[in-house]
């Protein structure tokens, strides 16, 4: 057997239905939608979620929490993904930035204790973990801010 000589298994595959095309073809005239109502009319139909009138369920639930305005975005970068910046370098967000690890709208940024760090560096950002301060600090590095 070739691919070019496979088809469909018989009785798998049917023609689509094709309505209002007379009497004759079984769907012609209401094409299968009944008589009158606002699902056989043209662009009748309910909305998603409509359930006959009946409360919907979404309406139906409780309401819960809130939406705090005035949250503030905080960015979270690892010690470990320091070591793509160069050693000595500063780290500020313009040099998380440059090196791929933060994206522009970051509103705060948050220096975190987790990987080990291979070189010493100057960091300034707007947090930073104890654990990642004292990594810092015992690496020969310095954390200003």
């Amino acid at each position: 057997m070739k691919l070019n000589e496979l088809s469909p298994g018989k009785g798998s595959r049917k023609p689509r239905k094709r309505l209002g095309r007379g009497v004759a073809s079984g769907t012609g005239k209401t094409a299968g939608r009944g008589t009158k109502g606002h699902k056989s009319r043209s662009g009748g139909g309910v909305r998603p979620g409509f359930e006959g009138g009946q409360m919907p369920l979404h309406r139906r639930l409780p309401k819960r929490g809130f939406t705090n305005i005035f949250r503030k975005n905080v960015v979270i970068v690892n010690l470990r993904d320091l070591n793509r910046i160069e050693s000595g370098s500063v780290v500020d967000k313009a040099a998380l930035i440059r090196a791929g690890l933060l994206k522009k709208d970051a509103e705060l940024v948050k220096l975190l204790g987790n990987g080990k760090l291979e070189g010493s560096y100057k960091i300034q950002l707007d947090m930073v973990s104890k654990g990642a301060r004292e990594k810092v600090l015992a690496a020969g590095g310095s954390i200003e801010g």
